[in-house]
């Protein structure tokens, strides 16, 4: 990258609005050759609508668009990969049903006179699959691929569209540790081939591992730029929130002897073969580390009844219980902010008040008609209690951002009032500010008597908020270590499948 040297993309003056938002105002962007550019911000900052704007999703309202020099008005995707943008969406863009080669070059098969040539289609496959270090048969289905395999599908695709700036959006997500370290070969190897990349994350380590320049959103606003020798995560977070973030983990720990959740030999469907036991007290953070397949999620989702156990005993506050479903245990005081918030955890056409009330719609409907004064108060006193940015609790979910929808998850179990409150990646997708809202707010419903247990990928975010940590290890329990033991390697000694050290125990 030669900042000397013309922009290959310039942005000046965009702006973007939507009913009752200004989601882009007035922002610039300036990216050059060969260049790795991180574009931050909080939750709804304006960086999506950015991309979308970039990769011709959507339109600006106003401002101006130069690549390599001359005027351009990007009004289709067609258009935006005919000029070398493409952008790889967070949720990936795949046909599973398809093969590797078939969803590359999905409406762009190689043919002649209307006939579309396998054989080439599955040469040039293979050659971009090369590229991006994919060491698969192009006749592969995807829907059989890891969600790493997946993500470097997607990029194979951006290639093969020869696209001189790729944008990636919150691409290591849902990967593993190894397969983050494979994407980052693939960003290295595509800036020596002359490729400028954008991209958006809120996880600001690998910001400053990879990025050339950073540029911050804030409040759909230019809020300052980084150059390499700059980069910090200091820097980065005080220019993303306009303030210093202190007591980052807010953890007041709370005392208690009484029992809420008691599981004992529980075996769930996705490891039949091995048993589950542990107790959680009342007011007590747990959070449950391991690597990806580890049987984390599947003991919350059985837990919360939407995959019946197998075998095994339940307790809640003293009383045995069966959790056929969600709303038994429901009716027990549990609830689930899930991992994937837009497929289990919000209604995204619905309203912040409709999603809210969810789980309490009997308690507000006598006789069965929906008490809409109640509900109303319901969700403003939720939004208001977690800070929700949003104009009303009329505004569809759908149109709120990523932290700001996780917010709506959590505040339907927090009317609910739970007993235990199970969270599986709780921040995942979510950013710096809004990240320590929702650690204030586990913080908060720990002091009052909530149990809460959860799963995170984040080993920050485990070793700064729980009170213990059960590892798992292939659908075991493989230790418990208590927050005097706390360490990444403690962690990761007992979710690699070590031996239990003498001062872990099992619950």
């Amino acid at each position: 990258m030669n900042p000397a040297s013309s922009p290959l993309l310039q942005a000046t003056s965009l702006g973007k609005r939507f009913p009752g938002v200004v989601a882009l105002d007035n922002v610039d962007l300036t990216l050059y050759e060969a260049e790795v550019l991180a574009v931050i911000g909080e939750n709804g900052a304006g960086k999506s609508t950015l991309m979308k704007i970039l990769a011709g999703i959507q339109m600006p309202d106003q401002g101006h668009l130069q690549l390599a020099g001359q005027e351009t008005v990007i009004r289709s995707v067609d258009q935006a990969i005919a000029n070398g943008i493409c952008l790889i969406h967070q949720e990936l863009n795949l046909c599973e049903n398809l093969s590797v080669a078939a969803n590359i070059f999905l409406g762009r098969e190689p043919g002649r006179f209307g006939f579309v040539d396998e054989g080439l289609c599955l040469e040039k496959a293979q050659d971009v699959l090369q590229q991006v270090g994919l060491n698969l048969p192009p006749q592969e289905l995807v829907g059989s691929l890891t969600i790493g395999q997946q993500q470097m599908v997607e990029i194979a695709k951006a290639i093969s569209t020869d696209a001189r700036i790729v944008i990636m959006d919150e691409p290591t997500s849902s990967l593993s540790q190894k397969e983050s370290e494979s994407l980052f070969e693939i960003i290295f190897r595509l800036k020596q081939q002359g490729v400028s990349i954008i991209y958006i994350s809120h996880r600001l380590g690998e910001v400053e591992r990879l990025a050339d320049r950073v540029t911050v959103l804030r409040d759909g606003k230019n809020a300052g730029e980084l150059s390499r020798d700059e980069i910090s995560h200091n820097a980065m977070v005080e220019r993303m929130v306009g303030r210093e973030l202190s007591n980052y983990y807010s953890r007041t720990i709370t005392k208690s002897d009484a029992t809420v959740l008691q599981v004992r030999d529980l075996r769930t469907s996705a490891n039949p073969h091995c048993s589950l036991s542990c107790e959680i007290k009342r007011g007590e953070i747990v959070g449950i580390a391991g690597l990806v397949g580890a049987g984390r999620t599947e003991l919350l989702t059985t837990l919360f009844g939407i995959t019946p156990a197998v075998d095994g005993q339940i307790a809640v506050a003293g009383e045995d219980c069966v959790i056929e479903n969600s709303e038994t245990a429901i009716r027990h005081g549990i609830g689930l902010v899930p991992e994937d918030r837009k497929l289990q955890g919000i209604v995204l056409e619905m309203s912040i008040r409709a999603n809210t009330s969810l789980p309490t719609l009997k308690s507000i409907s006598p006789l069965g008609f929906i008490d809409a004064t109640a509900e109303q108060t319901l969700a403003e006193t939720m939004q208001q209690r977690l800070k929700t940015k949003a104009p009303h609790v009329e505004q569809p979910v759908k149109f709120l951002s990523g932290g700001n929808q996780q917010k709506v998850v959590i505040a339907k179990w927090l009317a609910m009032k739970p007993k235990i409150l199970l969270m599986d990646e709780p921040t995942r997708g979510v950013d710096v500010g809004a990240k320590q809202e929702i650690y204030r707010l586990m913080d908060e419903l720990s002091q009052t008597g909530v149990a809460i247990l959860f799963v995170s990928s984040d080993m920050e975010e485990v070793l700064g908020m729980a009170d213990r940590i059960l590892v798992m290890h292939e659908g075991r329990i493989s230790g418990e270590l208590q927050k005097t033991n706390f360490s990444e390697e403690s962690v990761m000694h007992l979710a690699t499948g070590g031996e239990i050290k003498t001062e872990t125990k099992i619950a």
